[in-house]
């Protein structure tokens, strides 16, 4: 199950190697090669291994690449191929369903951010996070013009960066045409779950009735994609037309949509 470490590294840019995830590899043979000869220079251990000695000196002085820093972030945090049937893996499947719906990732950084809304409130979406083992502190909340969201306060860019090989995108997300992988990865209470999150952000808010309806405004492999999904962790009736999804009252009660 995403992520896995080659994944993590190929989220990160870099300008000597195509892929990232080879500069990984790279770094782990040289620190091969110094735990077993202590006593050797970094010329040595360049024309040894075939790599640049200007690159090797970084390495054996205890210069850790980004990918390599970030995929031993990932790992401290259980984050990295997480069993499907574990918290970490449902945890990790909950807080996708908080960004998809309710916040995004920012294109450069990678930092995932969520605002509250009707139905989900701060306390919720701190809980999101702390569930996957990291702390949060909230941004804008003073701003007229820009809503209230809860981010992280440290390993944000991995975090976000794990939610990106989970499936989702850095940037704009209305150019996502499927639902995350991840989402069907895991057991049928956690889609129920990701299911519940989703609606309570984003679900239309219909006073006098219990039906609620969902506008999604996507490709239609993701309204399909969505519709599975809901059809599939409820027995009431759920129905697409265009870019809306209905949830009948029935499904909307079984859901637990308030």
């Amino acid at each position: 199950m995403q992520p896995t470490a080659q994944e993590l590294a190929r989220t990160y840019s870099d300008r000597v190697y195509l892929d990232p995830w080879e500069k990984v590899l790279d770094y782990r043979r040289v620190r091969e090669y110094s735990a077993e000869h202590p006593n050797a220079g970094r010329v040595r251990v360049g024309n040894t291994l075939d790599l640049p000695s200007s690159r090797v000196r970084g390495w054996i002085n205890e210069s850790i690449p980004d990918p390599v820093r970030g995929i031993n972030t990932a790992i401290e945090y259980g984050w990295v191929e997480p069993d499907p049937e574990g918290d970490i893996a449902a945890s990790l499947v909950e807080l996708l369903a908080h960004v998809l719906s309710g916040g995004s990732i920012s294109e450069k950084f990678f930092v995932p951010a969520v605002a509250p809304g009707k139905r989900i409130k701060i306390k919720e979406i701190r809980q999101a996070f702390e569930n996957v083992g990291v702390k949060t502190v909230t941004r804008h909340e003073k701003s007229k013009s820009r809503s209230t969201e809860v981010v992280p306060a440290n390993d944000g860019s991995v975090l976000g960066r794990c939610l990106v090989t989970m499936g989702l995108p850095n940037g704009e997300k209305t150019r996502l045409d499927r639902l995350p992988p991840a989402v069907w990865d895991v057991p049928l209470n956690v889609r129920r779950s990701f299911a519940q999150i989703y609606l309570r952000h984003r679900g239309l808010d219909h006073k006098q009735k219990a039906t609620t309806q969902v506008q999604v405004k996507r490709p239609t492999s993701f309204i399909e994609d969505l519709w599975k999904l809901l059809d599939d962790v409820c027995d009431g009736k759920v129905t697409s037309s265009g870019e809306r999804i209905t949830i009948s009252a029935d499904a909307a009660r079984e859901l637990q949509i308030d």
